[in-house]
């Protein structure tokens, strides 16, 4: 936490920002080890330049903060408070630029905090540091993410148990996301996805009612918060026997997901990762069919930087962390996308996602 915040404040000497106000629960979190759902309440951490931070918190959560937060100076609002008021009398006199995290700010939060500011204030984007900082994972978040993929599979271990025809989606999902409180996690990571027969094409498709088919695709999407870091898995099953043109679709599929994972390394660009994917796909006949990037990156949030498509040229670093989920999509058959979340190392990649990969028949 320390580091964190020490890289924090050489930024702003580089970049002459006089304070960052950090207000995402989760880079709070991240910065100070203090987790909170403040809900409509005000949290921040103000980190002025070359002076000690300090968390303002609402009062309900002063004593959880005082036990987790590595940050000492602590102070509070109640609910009757002005928090902004609260923050304007703790802010340091004389900042004239203040990093905020622009993403994450509303315009009504945006216009109660230049009051309280001042409005002879600038305002710097903070969200740019932070997002360098999390897009390489230390090797504690490296083991903290090992884990939600081992707990994310176990669910989905247990869940293919429970498939067979005239199951629904919707009840396959109830299953899958009460396994994954009972094994420990958060929560899902997302909206659990599973989808039937036709359905598997539509790549954000809603599960419902529609019941599992012989001779249909079942393609599961789910992920977990666990220990504050997602995962996120898609794997791609035949309920019964399937046609010899829906096996060369999985195929295809599963030569794209290798090609790509073949090609991380530091240096090697993230357009190189979606090319080699989408090049193999294509030359199996079904590039058309696949409509989406190859990825996203993976973390304390499902999606976050970077993103992994063709025209992102920027380079791999060792520690990254990311999802390659290539998929082919056929209205009115089905979809296949398998998805495995990837750690760039000192000289490839290791696959955190070790579910199998080859067509299962299930039934």
């Amino acid at each position: 936490m320390t580091n964190r915040i020490n890289q924090l404040q050489a930024y702003m000497d580089g970049s002459g920002i006089d304070a960052m106000l950090v207000t995402s629960p989760k880079h709070v979190y991240y910065l100070t080890g203090f987790a909170s759902d403040p809900h409509e309440r005000f949290l921040g951490l103000l980190l002025p330049r070359g002076d000690e931070p300090f968390l303002l918190v609402p009062a309900l959560d002063y004593e959880a903060a005082r036990a987790a937060s590595s940050v000492a100076a602590i102070h509070t609002h109640a609910d009757t408070d002005d928090a902004y008021a609260v923050l304007s009398k703790l802010m340091p006199a004389g900042i004239r630029r203040l990093g905020v995290e622009k993403d994450h700010l509303t315009v009504n939060r945006f216009e109660a905090l230049r009051a309280a500011a001042g409005e002879a204030a600038e305002f710097a984007d903070a969200g740019l540091p932070l997002r360098e900082m999390r897009a390489v994972k230390t090797p504690e978040e490296a083991e903290r993410m090992r884990g939600a993929v081992r707990l994310v599979e176990e669910v989905l271990r247990q869940g293919l148990a429970l498939v067979k025809p005239g199951v629904t989606e919707i009840e396959l999902v109830a299953e899958l996301e009460y396994r994954m409180k009972k094994l420990g996690a958060q929560g899902p990571s997302f909206d659990t996805l599973v989808l039937a027969g036709a359905k598997s094409a539509l790549p954000h498709g809603a599960p419902d009612r529609t019941a599992v088919r012989e001779g249909e695709f079942l393609l599961f999407d789910l992920g977990v918060f666990a220990d504050g870091y997602a995962s996120d898995i898609t794997r791609t099953f035949a309920v019964g026997g399937i046609t010899d043109e829906m096996k060369r679709i999985y195929g295809a599929v599963l030569d794209g997901n290798l090609r790509a994972i073949e090609a991380i390394r530091p240096g090697a660009t993230f357009g190189s990762l979606d090319r080699a994917a989408r090049e193999t796909i294509a030359a199996a006949g079904y590039g058309p069919l696949f409509n989406h990037r190859l990825g996203h990156g993976l973390g304390m949030d499902i999606h976050e930087y970077p993103s992994i498509h063709g025209n992102n040229e920027e380079q791999l670093r060792e520690g990254m962390t990311f999802t390659v989920e290539p998929g082919v999509y056929v209205p009115g058959v089905g979809g296949v996308r398998i998805e495995d979340d990837v750690l760039v190392t000192s000289d490839g990649a290791e696959v955190l996602t070790t579910f199998p990969k080859q067509l299962t028949v299930i039934g």
